[in-house]
């Protein structure tokens, strides 16, 4: 069976000066270079050939150009493969993300296990470091293997290292770490409801913590119920096993008390598997309901890869795990439970359980006095509706926090789009029994109006901003990710963390 947390790590990442000679050529099972469009090889060993291979290309102006990939192999002692891939001199970080996924993507078709692939950007220095990390995420996004049961075969070296050639500005340790956290989001994801249940995260999650130097406190049921944590509850009450609970981590940057008020709480969603409940998902849609703790893992893998650089930021991770089952205890429709911080529900429909859950963690996290929230949950197929699985929802409840996700978003090539959720949205959640239905009968908006109801358990003087994971899983890949499940949402959050909210002097959201 699968480990429970990845054996490997993504592939050592070396910055060298100058372009490899005709002898350096020898050690890479590939070449990589990224050009824009238009622009032709300069300078690379065996130049007539790289020539005749940008000849062959598309034509070099014009939208079918952009993003074109060939290849070439080279007569040497390694039988090299030369591949050009073209993007826009201008292109924003998902194309490029996208041009290296599919420039990858021809490595690992004609080199199903390479050791040593070298990269270059020819591009101006102002854009080359992102150019040469976009290469490297999506080397290390295929060199990943998902877990599997199958009977082991003959076990593939896996990708050693990429060597980055020409002057860069590019941080190693971010790259590196960026990748391996989307990568352990997508491990995490990926394993069967029967490893991943909440016995085996809890040892995930003890086993990070050890790593990392992390803090970890286990809010299980029992404690749950001393907090009145009614709402949570209601969720977990018709799972087999007395084993959910609400798991708080935190970090905690060198030289900084343990005892401090966190900069940011990451709140993930981490249901481990979705029946629906009472009412039940057919069958189509319960198939792959193992994911449905996305948000959970982009909560803990942000956290981790932030610890292993000792971002500046004081942070709390807090994921609400549990399954959403059906048996003779689950919740139904109707029913009226209290929430953490006194909130009455009405239950409208079992299989509106993530808000459920997020309620009691956000409520519980806000009384750490965070200086701002960010959460993350594959919450709605509203969002899925409204936006396909290219991109993810935002909403945030300040200005300020907004433009800082949607630059950050930008930034990372994991694509956010700001819905509204003004307060009038309420009276669709008006409740004749309780302060506040749980959803709305129809599933019109449900987008909008499950973050309204998240917006009741966080404090109004608490910039807040929610994540609805449309991204998390998307046939045929995303971007540079080439598997179904993308492991969308550890980029971002990075992006967000390390540029916009650890400047000195920077309140988070504007506050």
């Amino acid at each position: 069976m699968p480990p429970l947390l990845p054996r490997e790590r993504p592939p050592r990442l070396h910055l060298k000066q100058g372009i490899p000679g005709r002898r350096e050529l020898d050690r890479y099972d590939a070449l990589l270079l990224l050009l824009p469009t238009g622009d032709s090889p300069k300078g690379l060993p065996e130049s007539r050939l790289w020539q005749q291979l940008h000849s062959r290309g598309p034509a070099s102006q014009g939208k079918a150009s952009h993003g074109a990939v060939s290849s070439i192999t080279f007569d040497n002692a390694r039988q090299t493969l030369g591949i050009i891939g073209r993007c826009r001199a201008a292109a924003e970080p998902f194309e490029l993300l996208s041009v290296a996924g599919r420039m990858a993507q021809r490595v690992w078709a004609d080199r199903p296990a390479p050791l040593r692939i070298a990269v270059i950007a020819q591009v101006a220095a102002g854009n080359r470091a992102a150019w040469q990390e976009a290469l490297y995420a999506a080397l290390a996004a295929h060199a990943f293997m998902l877990p599997s049961a199958k009977k082991a075969e003959k076990p593939q070296k896996p990708l050693a290292a990429v060597d980055v050639y020409g002057e860069s500005t590019l941080k190693v340790a971010r790259a590196e770490r960026t990748a391996e956290a989307t990568n352990l989001v997508r491990h995490l994801v990926a394993l069967p409801p029967n490893l991943l249940d909440a016995g085996g995260y809890r040892r995930v999650l003890r086993s990070l913590a050890s790593r990392h130097g992390l803090q970890l406190r286990w809010y299980g049921e029992t404690a749950l119920q001393r907090l009145g944590a009614g709402s949570f509850l209601a969720v977990s009450r018709g799972n087999a096993r007395r084993d959910a609970g609400i798991a708080h981590l935190s970090y905690r940057p060198p030289r900084m008390a343990r005892s401090r008020a966190p900069d940011v709480a990451l709140v993930g969603k981490g249901i481990l598997f979705d029946t629906g409940g009472t009412n039940l998902k057919p069958h189509r849609s319960m198939l792959d309901m193992h994911t449905d703790m996305a948000g959970s893992a982009v909560a803990l893998a942000t956290l981790v890869a932030a610890a292993q650089l000792r971002a500046p930021v004081a942070i709390d991770a807090w994921l609400a795990i549990s399954e959403n089952s059906i048996g003779p205890k689950a919740y139904r429709p109707q029913e009226v439970v209290r929430a953490l911080n006194g909130t009455t529900i009405q239950v409208i429909h079992s299989d509106a359980e993530g808000r459920m859950v997020l309620a009691d963690t956000l409520a519980l996290a806000a009384r750490r006095k965070p200086r701002m929230m960010l959460d993350f949950a594959t919450l709605t197929g509203a969002c899925v509706y409204a936006l396909t699985e290219r991109m993810s929802g935002l909403f945030a409840s300040r200005p300020e926090l907004a433009a800082q996700a949607l630059l950050a978003a930008s930034a990372s090539g994991e694509r956010l789009w700001q819905f509204p959720f003004p307060d009038d949205f309420d009276s669709d959640l008006d409740s004749p029994t309780a302060d506040i239905a749980q959803c709305a009968l129809e599933g019109k908006g449900d987008h909008i109006l499950a973050t309204r109801f998240l917006k009741r358990f966080v404090p109004d003087d608490l910039p807040w901003a929610h994540v609805d994971l449309s991204s998390a899983t998307r046939r045929g890949g995303l971007a540079h990710v080439p598997t179904e499940i993308t492991g969308f949402g550890a980029r971002f959050a990075l992006t967000l963390l390390l540029d916009h909210l650890a400047k000195p002097g920077k309140a988070p959201g504007g506050r």
